[in-house]
């Protein structure tokens, strides 16, 4: 042995070749194991004599033998030399330990190959930092990916100015994000019920009316139900289990539409071919997704209501002035038939200021709103009923002849000298009307300003010769 620097002795070569940090191993050319070191052996388990005579492709896992040789050993022997070459071996107590391998073919001197004297390397910690590279990288492309679809969403629902466009919207997005075979999306109505706005649902054609679904109960209990198999409900739920099994469902996820303080306004639900069961990022978009498209549709709604309020009377929900114009102006300039008119019907109430100052403004505010019930309940469908102002209301009859809007005109007043529960018989109500109509030949040249002067004032000539009465005017 020689004396090494500071004291310390250096183990002899056999000790060295023994114990190096390394793995050694040396096989005939056709890789039959003839040495191996204790390094390697402690690595995989295994007593020398085990292995000494053995195969090393012994020691390879199912996989990795094949690779040795196919690809190894043919490689070796052409080129006389590999490195780095990345193998899992397969200990002794069935654990996988990956290891670099570096080989070099030893040759006589003739040149022909005697032995292959390969260096073993743990890689280990290098396999698991590239697998948790890997994962890493992984989770990056799904959260890139994730990052994108949302960022698509919410373009394609911030040009949605109706419900029915968001949910196509929301529907599509999470159709192609998680790959479902089929998307619904269902909004409650005022009514409390929900309605399906996009997609399809096919547990409709299943699922009798009142049964049991997920859907609905995701949207009571404001919370997500998710389905990955039919044997997961065959035992308590046998009908839906039946009905998605008839629909060739086998998994279903239901994700609830809540608003900012958490009230369900409806839900998302993707159908699935097959069992499926969500991972937390599949989950996450769903949910990020239906959070997003709940937002807009608040937001949609709230414009709706503003819209309401900007074009309706608060008191009796009736259309206000300025909508009375705007589908005035397009009556008088839509076509219709050579010998119809446009009617404007006006009308004030005979003997309101008496229960308004007598019975107070809350029974006359009653009052009004039952005068508004009824004139929507005689006139057609297509008429537009409107509070002028007051206890003033307006109808606006399209395509008419003078027959046609008088006929509607005293169906008007007979529905308003009706008795108003709630108002004493001292009390009587009628209605003066004034009717204008535009006449085929002025339509085009007459304003809209014109035509309710007109109606005012045969409304008012109505009222001072004695009130419940009609008058006609045309332009």
């Amino acid at each position: 042995m020689t004396e090494a620097p500071g004291g310390q002795r250096e183990s002899s070569l056999e000790d060295l070749y023994e114990r190096a940090p390394c793995g050694y191993v040396s096989t005939t050319p056709d890789g039959v194991i003839i040495r191996i070191n204790d390094t390697l052996l402690s690595w995989v388990g295994y007593e020398r004599s085990e292995l000494d005579g053995t195969p090393l492709s012994r020691l390879l896992s199912p996989g990795n033998q094949i690779f040795y040789e196919t690809r190894y050993l043919p490689r070796l022997r052409l080129s006389g030399e590999v490195r780095e070459v990345a193998l899992s071996l397969l200990t002794a107590d069935g654990r996988i330990f990956p290891v670099l391998l570096n080989s070099r073919v030893v040759t006589d001197s003739a040149g022909e190959p005697i032995a292959i004297r390969s260096a073993v390397f743990d890689s280990s910690e290098r396999h698991d930092y590239e697998r948790q590279l890997l994962a890493a990288q992984r989770l990056a492309e799904e959260s890139e990916s994730r990052v994108r679809v949302l960022q698509a969403a919410s373009s394609a629902f911030g040009s949605a100015h109706t419900d029915v466009a968001l949910a196509e919207a929301l529907e599509a997005s999470t159709r192609e994000a998680l790959a479902a075979s089929s998307c619904a999306v269902l909004v409650l109505g005022e009514d409390g019920r929900a309605r399906l706005l996009a997609g399809t649902n096919p547990l409709d054609r299943y699922l009798a009316s009142g049964a049991s679904r997920p859907e609905i109960e995701a949207i009571r209990q404001a919370s997500t139900i998710m389905i990955s198999n039919l044997d997961e409900i065959r035992s308590t739920m046998p009908a839906l289990a039946s009905a998605l099994e008839s629909a060739r469902v086998e998994a279903m996820s239901v994700v609830p539409l809540l608003d900012a303080t958490d009230q369900p306004q409806g839900a998302l639900i993707c159908f699935f071919g097959r069992a499926r069961s969500l991972d937390s990022h599949d989950r996450q978009l769903q949910t990020a997704l239906a959070q997003q498209a709940t937002q807009v549709l608040t937001r949609i709604r709230l414009q709706g209501e503003l819209q309401q309020l900007a074009l309706h009377d608060q008191l009796t929900g009736l259309a206000n002035r300025v909508l009375l114009r705007e589908q005035l102006v397009a009556a008088l300039g839509a076509e219709s038939s050579a010998d119809r008119s446009v009617a404007l019907i006006f009308l004030d109430l005979d003997g309101f200021k008496s229960i308004n100052d007598n019975l107070g403004h809350p029974t006359g505010d009653s009052v009004l709103k039952w005068v508004a019930r009824q004139l929507a309940s005689v006139v057609r469908v297509h008429d537009l009923v409107g509070r002028f102002g007051g206890d003033e209301f307006v109808v606006i009859c399209s395509d008419v002849n003078v027959d046609a809007a008088l006929h509607i005109a005293e169906r008007i007043r007979s529905a308003v000298q009706q008795p108003v529960d709630g108002v004493p018989e001292g009390y009587p109500i009628s209605a003066s009307i004034g009717v204008a109509l535009s006449s085929p030949g002025t339509r085009d040249s007459i304003t809209p300003e014109e035509l309710f002067r007109l109606a005012d004032t045969a409304m008012y000539e109505a009222k001072t010769g004695g009130g419940n009465r009609i008058l006609t005017v045309s332009a």
